[in-house]
């Protein structure tokens, strides 16, 4: 491993591994004998015990552990130094110690002395996600938080004896905590000049969850703390979103990082089997940098031309895929099992005997005509590709899950052109690439399959929630694009206004994050499509083709049914009603009018020819239409905003739109607008509602 120079006078060993500090279940002793048995077969030489819900390490860092849990610690100390690792105790007394109380100081020497007669050489004293403010008593000790901290660590330190490894996670552990900046930090500041020199701090890099960290960055950072930071990286860590886990490779790291840093410990996610890809290319990252030993394969080639020469994230990920798709087929581990079904049999001579199976049961063998028994195909490589390009990194998408959406957004925006005049709702291009889209869905749905058969449960179980929503929402996708193509019914799942729960994914979450301003699709696209921008103006003659052109499309091609009952409104748009003077708007986009919102004042006429009986209260009419490349409901509000505004200058009290109810668009838009309520009008055709609003 590289070595990390400490004094002129002597070296120190390169910190690497795994720092199980995330919150959530913690895992197993099972799961951690097995992790180091992995870190050492990989070159890994540290684990940081720091789970954030282990009661004992945190909360209750005061109480002492019981001979059953001092047995366990004691089992996995020993399992740690079987596999060569250094087992680092951490503990976190910042969410309720008294820095200046000598008792607290005590109990705190206590629980390590415990723990350091359990064979541990090794700590860490965490101050991470902490309340700033200190209590009356430290504040008259101590002239700042900073060196609270630090006077209780050197303390602590010193007690144990000055063991060779004691970290020290600061409060503020990144440059985005840092007041005003890494280099200006009063607080950073007080750590470097008055910590330990044995001592080494924990440091994420730019941001918690880092994108990149970068020489300048870690020279910056260690020019402040008089000493190398050990990297606590969060790269894969997951605890913070449910519906995420992180697959891809270890990256945006260079290898020029391994001279600069005392070492690097992934805190990876929650769920300790898919952990595979983020610990072993840690460890092909930790062995890439010259003189750090040898490598496992030659890490340049034409598609790093310009990157990092000493190591390359895809390699790394396809050494590691390569391994891991030996565990997802291994079936002599605890919880492993044989395939489902065994390949059927041919039926070669219906007078032969059926095969016995153990239990003395024949094996069924389907007749002619019956439907063949299912296989379930093994998993493949490219399967493990796949999954890892779905479950990328926090802020990458894989190269098929880019191409998905970046398709999927074409498709949507591109499901009708004009060309030479005429409507052209699918075009031969649109066809083609929704046939690529529906080919990839396609992949993601087998990929499904062959990992709900995998022999290796253990997997299996730990990612099962994950490839389960992928499934789904790849599928409603896939179904929305036939349903643009023409090819099939609408589908409710995708297109009703009261979907089911399994229709759509959030809930109180993600209805909280839908109405602040920072959501969007940053999550989708690294670099979101420009927003359309549009224009509402008033309608004037000219427009009279292209509303009725509207107008005829929405119904053909849209939600709407072109044989659909007569309506009132559907005069307006046509030409045989003229709206009010002041109460016609159209929108536009780049490509021309793409939406209309008419008005009439005064529906009585119009009403009685139509066989209708108006309400009093609304005796004023409106309706509206948009292109379907019109996805951005805003400036709709904003068009009938206007319009009703308007016509309530003009002297309107309440206006009524009728609605088809199968032009879900509509329906649902004004369902959402908040102000317009069913009502019970007389004279409705069947399969048509009216909807209003008081001005």
């Amino acid at each position: 491993m590289a070595k990390q120079s400490a004094s002129p006078g002597g070296t120190r060993r390169f910190i690497s591994g795994v720092v199980e500090g995330f919150y959530g279940r913690p895992w197993t002793m099972e799961q951690r004998t097995e992790l180091f048995r992995r870190e050492q077969k990989w070159g890994l030489n540290t684990y940081l015990y720091a789970p954030k819900d282990d009661y004992k390490h945190r909360m209750y860092w005061r109480d002492l552990y019981s001979p059953e849990e001092a047995e366990q610690l004691v089992a996995l100390i020993s399992a740690a130094k079987e596999n060569g690792v250094d087992f680092i105790y951490a503990i976190s007394p910042g969410l309720d110690i008294t820095f200046s109380n000598p008792k607290e100081v005590a109990a705190l020497k206590r629980k390590l002395d415990q723990v350091s007669g359990f064979g541990c050489r090794s700590f860490s004293l965490l101050f991470d996600d902490i309340e700033t403010e200190m209590c009356p008593a430290d504040k008259q000790a101590f002239s700042t938080f900073a060196h609270a901290q630090v006077a209780v660590t050197n303390e602590v330190f010193t007690h144990l004896g000055q063991p060779e490894t004691f970290l020290f996670c600061p409060t503020d552990y990144c440059a985005a905590f840092c007041s005003p900046t890494v280099s200006l930090s009063a607080y950073l500041h007080t750590v470097g000049d008055n910590l330990l020199p044995g001592v080494d701090v924990l440091w994420t890099g730019p941001k918690v969850v880092s994108h990149h960290i970068t020489v300048e960055s870690i020279v910056e950072v260690s020019s402040v703390l008089k000493r190398a930071p050990v990297i606590w990286d969060n790269i894969h860590a997951n605890d913070y979103d449910p519906q995420r886990i992180f697959l891809g490779p270890y990256k945006d790291r260079p290898s020029d990082l391994i001279p600069k840093l005392r070492g690097v410990l992934t805190n990876p996610n929650c769920e300790f089997y898919p952990n595979f890809v983020a610990i072993h290319t840690l460890a092909t990252w930790c062995r890439s940098n010259v003189g750090a030993g040898p490598k496992d394969v030659e890490m340049t080639g034409e598609e790093d031309s310009g990157s990092d020469p000493c190591y390359s994230p895809q390699k790394a990920l396809s050494l590691a895929l390569t391994d891991w798709l030996e565990e997802f087929l291994s079936t002599d581990q605890p919880g492993g099992r044989r395939p489902i079904n065994p390949a059927p049999l041919k039926k070669d001579s219906l007078d032969e005997e059926p095969m016995q199976t153990e239990g003395g049961e024949p094996v069924y063998v389907p007749g002619p005509g019956e439907n063949p028994l299912f296989t379930a195909e093994p998993l493949t490589l490219a399967d493990l590709q796949l999954l890892s390009e779905l479950f990328y990194l926090p802020y990458e998408h894989g190269t098929t899950a880019r191409t998905m959406l970046t398709e999927l957004n074409w498709l949507k925006g591109h499901r009708e052109a004009v060309v030479g005049g005429a409507v052209t709702p699918v075009t031969a291009e649109w066809r083609l690439r929704a046939e690529r889209f529906d080919e990839m869905c396609v992949a993601v749905v087998t990929m499904f399959n062959r990992l709900s058969n995998v022999p290796n449960r253990r997997i299996l179980y730990d990612l099962y929630n994950y490839i389960c929503d992928i499934k789904s929402g790849v599928g409603m996708a896939r179904t929305y694009v036939k349903q643009l193509g023409g090819q099939g019914n609408p589908s409710p799942r995708v297109t009703c206004d009261d979907p089911e729960p399994w229709g759509f994914r959030g809930g109180l979450s993600g209805e909280f994050q839908r109405m602040l301003p920072c959501h969007g699709n940053r999550d989708l696209f690294r670099h979101p499509p420009m927003t359309t921008v549009y224009s509402i103006r008033p309608y004037c003659p000219e427009d009279k083709a292209e509303v009725l052109r509207i107008h005829v499309e929405t119904q053909r091609h849209g939600e709407a049914k072109p044989t659909g009952p007569a309506m009132i409104s559907d005069g307006l748009p046509s030409g045989q009603l003229s709206p009010s003077s002041n109460c016609a708007l159209v929108l536009e986009d780049e490509r021309g009018v793409c939406g209309y919102a008419l008005g009439l004042t005064d529906a009585t006429a119009a009403a009685q020819k139509n066989q209708r009986v108006l309400l009093k209260d609304f005796p004023s009419l409106v309706t509206m239409q948009l292109l379907p490349r019109v996805t951005d409901p805003a400036p709709a509000r904003r068009m009938i905003g206007s319009l009703l505004a308007s016509m309530k200058t003009s002297g309107c009290r309440g206006v009524f739109c009728e609605l088809r109810q199968s032009d879900r668009n509509m329906m649902d838009f004004f369902s959402k607008l908040g102000s317009f309520r069913t009502l019970k009008m007389a004279g409705l055709p069947v399969n048509v509602i009216a909807m209003g609003t008081s001005l």
